[in-house]
């Protein structure tokens, strides 16, 4: 089943060209990871013909994580985001907690409007547990909501430089 979230987040004065550059940007991710408090990450970014493939994979203590959810995810949380950029406008999008069940599959679009870029984080969240695969979801859900607010408080404060 899984449970689809949606989110937008706003670039003023940024044209999609220069949103995709500082995506494409390792210490922009780099700093991302730093103001979420992943003291481990690793950034890897590769050119890909018209677009670049992306790959963090992030690591910190799992004690912002409910205790029932803790049971499963273990004293460490550990995060591996994957971005297939086809175009400098168009990714897919792929989230996974190594060795657990469940995953984030969809796509991030950067669009120009009114002055600026909207990106649109578009996800269907799976976990596949009994009995508390919805509370999961939901929670899961919500991560990535705090975790995208984070990228963007970053990243208007990375384009205003």
């Amino acid at each position: 089943m899984g449970k689809d979230v949606r989110f937008e987040l706003r670039y003023d004065g940024a044209t999609p060209e220069q949103v995709y550059a500082m995506l494409a940007d390792p210490e922009f991710r780099d700093q991302v990871c730093e103001f979420q408090r992943y003291p481990r990450r690793e950034v890897t970014i590769t050119p890909t013909g018209a677009g670049m493939d992306v790959k963090v994979d992030q690591y910190r203590p799992a004690t912002e994580v409910p205790s029932f959810a803790r049971k499963l995810v273990g004293e460490e949380l550990n995060i591996v985001q994957t971005e297939s950029w086809s175009s400098p406008t168009s990714a897919a999008l792929h989230v996974t907690i190594p060795g657990k069940p469940g995953d984030m599959k969809g796509t991030v679009t950067l669009t120009a409007a009114d002055g600026g870029t909207t990106e649109v984080v578009q996800v269907t969240v799976k976990a596949s547990i009994p009995l508390i695969g919805g509370k999961i979801e939901s929670l899961i859900g919500d991560m990535l909501g705090k975790a995208l607010r984070a990228e963007n408080k970053v990243g208007r404060d990375w384009l205003a430089r």
